[in-house]
């Protein structure tokens, strides 16, 4: 049987991070970080594993938080290249995303730009949620700006990280979503599969509570000129509508009159 992935949030996730943060801070009380993660964590699943390692970095770093997030900074490595890997080669910076997240929402620039960089390694799709939730406008500006981005992660984060019903995070309430779709129309074209699918996915994610404003949006967006790549965003977006056999999404996602 495979090891089950909380199983990597324990007491050697907590020395890796301890030897990383030791070359950059001398200061940085190894023992006493490895023993806490170990005493806590056996009892726990995934995420309370996540935050328990976030705590007890916050209690061992630096006391003000732009010092203690300039340290986890200075660990993160180089980018991850490929578009798959986030959570192989770098889910040992979840608990440093959690960090941000729980203790940089009054930071908001300091830590969105930590997020830019993480999502590079890892990923800031949670992370970012609590500020677009505090800091709606601040929060959108910065992904108009990364949604042109030369790296594929960062534009992905645009659409993963506000999607509404994103796997593992707690719902995003989303009541204009015109911000979104003006995100979302952005990289309904973008190079990446990788990103299309994070658009189509949060078009699915929308679809649920604002299915009107979504069908009308993709009306428009089809269509026998849309390119191939498009359509396919379309169909994954409306797939469960297509299932059920709705007859408008099965309309907007076969321009052509031919069903998937």
């Amino acid at each position: 049987m495979g090891v089950k992935l909380k199983e990597y949030f324990g007491i050697e996730l907590a020395r890796l991070l301890a030897d990383r943060i030791a070359t950059v801070h001398a200061g940085f009380a190894s023992r006493s970080f490895i023993d806490e993660v170990a005493t806590g964590v056996p009892s726990l699943e995934l995420k309370a594993r996540v935050a328990l390692i976030s705590s007890a970095l916050r209690r061992h770093l630096p006391a003000g938080y732009t010092e203690a997030l300039s340290v986890l900074l200075d660990i993160l490595g180089p980018e991850n290249p490929r578009e798959e890997g986030m959570f192989t080669e770098g889910y040992w910076l979840m608990p440093v995303a959690h960090f941000v997240e729980a203790f940089g929402l009054d930071h908001p620039h300091l830590s969105l730009d930590a997020l830019y960089e993480i999502t590079k390694r890892h990923t800031g799709e949670y992370a970012l949620r609590p500020y677009v939730q505090r800091y709606g406008a601040l929060t959108y500006a910065y992904l108009e700006r990364w949604s042109t981005d030369p790296n594929p992660h960062v534009r992905r984060l645009v659409s993963e990280g506000i999607r509404p019903r994103l796997p593992w995070a707690k719902r995003l309430q989303i009541d204009d979503p015109a911000p979104v779709l003006s995100l979302l129309q952005r990289l309904r074209d973008d190079r990446s599969a990788y990103v299309r699918k994070s658009v189509a996915n949060n078009l699915h994610d929308l679809v649920h509570d604002h299915r009107e404003l979504v069908l009308g949006t993709l009306e428009v967006w089809g269509g026998v000129e849309a390119p191939k790549e498009r359509l396919w965003v379309i169909r994954h977006a409306l797939r469960n509508l297509i299932k059920e056999g709705d007859p408008r999404a099965i309309e907007i996602a076969c321009p052509n009159g031919r069903r998937p």
